[in-house]
């Protein structure tokens, strides 16, 4: 014994009965292909119109760096970094550690100076692929 849906069993019987073939209006039906999708990302062209990223949070951080990503402004390597969740420490230029674990999605952080300072700290020791990543990383956020 097979089960059928009752919905798709109904169209079956719709499409197969020669009496309502005639009473369908699958023929008025027109697709318009002039019609525009909105963008669901847009950036401002206009120069100072970003975030301020002395006082932003990750998730904001994240979201403008996927619309600067989708849009070209800034490559992969950049972008994943950016949307790598903070460690819970760090360790500034002076060897200080930085305690990172009260930052979540929701709370405001300096994620310029933050990098500035990283950029610093692999300079220092001499990662020329960290060097590049928090360049542009930095390019970004100064922008």
């Amino acid at each position: 014994m097979e089960i059928f849906s009752v919905r798709s069993s109904q169209s079956l019987l719709f499409k197969n009965n020669p009496n309502n073939a005639k009473s369908s209006k699958t023929s008025d039906i027109e697709i318009e292909t002039r019609a525009v999708a909105p963008a669901s990302f847009q950036i401002e062209d206009e120069v100072g119109e970003g975030p301020d990223f002395t006082a932003v949070s990750p998730g904001e951080l994240r979201n403008y760096a996927r619309q600067s990503f989708d849009s070209g402004l800034i490559d992969q390597n950049t972008y994943a970094a950016i949307s790598e969740p903070l460690p819970m420490h760090a360790i500034d230029p002076l060897g200080n550690v930085i305690d990172l674990s009260s930052v979540t999605d929701g709370t405001s952080f300096n994620f310029l100076d933050y990098y500035k300072s990283q950029l610093q700290v692999a300079m220092s020791i001499g990662d020329a692929n960290e060097v590049q990543t928090l360049k542009s990383i930095v390019n970004f956020l100064d922008g």
